[in-house]
């Protein structure tokens, strides 16, 4: 054997751990995201179901607020990272 098989590389041992974590954390967002998500629609048709079972009236404004809301949760869990 040559000692350039011998030798570690080191550019591969570097990069293992630090995509490691990175992999995790996609998993976990999306994940996350999708269980969040589900557990929204889950109750949106529960309460729904108890006004009557017809699809509820949701306006423009509403969806402008949720989004804004969930833009500062955003914000804040990457704020996180600081």
């Amino acid at each position: 054997m040559t000692e350039m098989e011998l030798e570690p590389n080191n550019s591969e041992m570097e990069l293992e751990p630090k995509s490691n974590w990175k992999t995790k954390a996609y998993i976990i967002g999306a994940v996350g995201g999708a269980l969040v998500g589900l557990g929204t629609a889950f109750l949106l048709a529960r309460s729904s179901d108890e006004r009557g079972g017809e699809p509820p009236d949701v306006s423009t404004g509403d969806f402008l607020k949720v989004g804004v809301a969930v833009i500062g949760l955003v914000r804040g869990i990457a704020s996180l990272g600081d």
